[in-house]
């Protein structure tokens, strides 16, 4: 008699016994990398409060590319029982939240605006902004980087790249904090405010194109504007949404992200002094802070069909995260993964801006951004010294510094 063996199936991701990791309500995000490199030397994936986590780097460079693991609809909406309503039909409509065609078209028109070439032109107002902010603190020698320079800095940027008079740049940075409670755990009380503001904003831009249709201008909303008129027939809803989009992607993103890179560099003083001395380590500076803390631990994708990641099967539906901050202290791609080395080269692109279709279209302006503003303030900040507790926001979320006290030597 012949025994036929069944080969073994893939494993179900919930039913494998995989570690369980929870850094919801943590501040520290080395204790929440600790406990993520604990779990990956047993698995590639861990089970946390909102769904599996892919850790290792090659899983999750290949998932972000995996077109049968989408954005989910709603972002964080529908996971907190949101799927309908005037604040869900607005998120979704974003381009964050948009697949396939639609998505790609959208795409090509606003990546113009932020090819190498285009953001360099912005050097100049960069360079100003950020040694404007450093010259309110410079002679003092303290500060808190977090209120005093951080939430200052990206604003006027996005508001030079859209055209926005300077008078209002102040009003951009607080509807940008209210859009951001959007893509918390707890939308719900914030509803209000989140839609008021939103509003507001629709309305600032109508005016916008408004007076552009008569009068155009050298910044990315004329812009828009002349695409449509050469026929791609953009909508007053989608200029509407894609600068909202850009408000969204392109702030508090660069605020949180100089406050942890500045953060970390504290901790390393030696980094900090070299980086002053030598400023041609500045893109190597933000890469490799932004690879040993970002301020972004995953990114969300929905299941469509069933998938295989990293040898377990994720049920068609079920909501994923692509954890880049695991991924990026991967050993297996990175040496001694943990320690901060600005002088470093041997390691892989870091995953903090993600990939696919859905790599962050403002990664240019951001990185321009983040090695300027580095430049400056290891150059007229030296000495840097936290004077009290730094800790980060919820980091299940869009992360970072709550605070930053620091002291350095006065009067550069």
């Amino acid at each position: 008699m012949t025994v036929t063996i069944d080969a073994p199936r893939t494993p179900n991701v919930f039913h494998a016994g995989l570690p369980a990791v929870d850094y919801d309500n943590l501040t520290n995000p080395d204790e929440a990398l600790a406990m993520l490199m604990r779990a990956r030397e047993r698995a590639p994936i861990a089970i946390g409060p909102h769904g599996p986590e892919v850790l290792t780097y090659e899983a999750v460079h290949d998932a972000l590319r995996d077109r049968r693991l989408r954005v989910p609809q709603g972002m964080f909406l529908a996971s907190q029982g949101i799927t309908s309503g005037p604040l869900w039909d607005r998120v979704v409509a974003t381009i964050i939240n948009m697949d396939g065609d639609e998505h790609h078209r959208l795409r090509r028109l606003v990546c113009k605006a932020f090819t190498p070439r285009a953001t360099a032109r912005l050097r100049t107002t960069v360079v100003g902004v950020i040694n404007g902010l450093v010259d309110r603190c410079a002679a003092d020698g303290r500060c808190d980087v977090v209120a005093d320079i951080a939430r200052h800095y990206p604003i006027p940027i996005i508001c030079a790249l859209l055209g926005v008079p300077g008078g209002d740049w102040e009003q951009f940075a607080c509807w940008t904090d209210e859009f951001f409670k959007a893509f918390s755990w707890n939308v719900a009380e914030n509803m209000p405010s989140i839609l008021a503001a939103w509003q507001e904003l629709d309305d600032y831009v109508d005016g916008m194109v408004a007076e552009r249709r008569h009068r155009l201008t050298d910044d990315l909303v004329s812009d828009l504007i002349r695409a449509e008129d050469e026929g791609d027939r953009l909508s007053i809803e989608e200029l509407r949404m894609l600068v909202a989009g850009l408000l969204m992607a392109g702030t508090d993103t660069t605020r949180n992200q100089l406050a942890a890179s500045v953060s970390v560099l504290c901790d390393h003083p030696d980094q900090w002094a070299l980086l002053g001395r030598r400023p041609d380590l500045a893109v190597n500076a933000v890469e490799e802070t932004m690879r040993h803390s970002p301020i972004v631990f995953g990114t969300l994708r929905t299941a469509v069909e069933d998938v295989e990641v990293a040898g377990y099967v994720i049920p068609a539906g079920t909501l994923v995260i692509l954890n880049s901050a695991a991924a990026n202290r991967d050993s297996g791609v990175c040496e001694e993964p943990a320690r901060l080395d600005i002088t470093r080269t041997a390691a892989l692109p870091m995953q903090t801006f993600g990939g696919g279709v859905h790599y962050c279209l403002g990664a240019n302006l951001a990185r321009l951004e983040l090695t300027e503003a580095l430049t400056v303030m290891a150059r007229r900040m030296p000495n840097i010294r936290r004077t009290g507790p730094a800790p980060w926001k919820p980091l299940s979320g869009l992360s970072g510094p709550a605070t930053l006290p620091v002291e350095f030597d006065a009067g550069h």
